[in-house]
């Protein structure tokens, strides 16, 4: 018996898809994965997505001149604390 590799669901950059699923990062895993990580500094999980965002804006950017996605909802938006 061979054993699988688990590849994680992480950003495939510049394309900003998951890595394992192929879903636009962070997809559905990747998000509770952060939201575990991050469970006691909401505030910091947000900055970092907040960086990634940055990043995920001028690398798309530069694959799709000229066509800016709309990126808050996918990386911001979900992590914010209900309430």
């Amino acid at each position: 018996m061979t054993a699988r590799r688990v590849v994680p669901h992480v950003a495939m950059r510049p394309l900003w898809r998951c890595r394992n699923c192929g879903a636009e990062w962070p997809c559905q895993p990747a998000r509770l994965g952060l939201l575990v990580e991050y469970r006691d500094d909401r505030t910091a999980l947000l900055v970092y997505l907040a960086a990634l965002m940055t990043e995920a804006d001028h690398q798309l950017g530069q694959l799709h001149p000229g066509r800016r996605p709309e990126l808050t909802d996918r990386f911001l938006t979900w992590a914010r604390a209900r309430g």
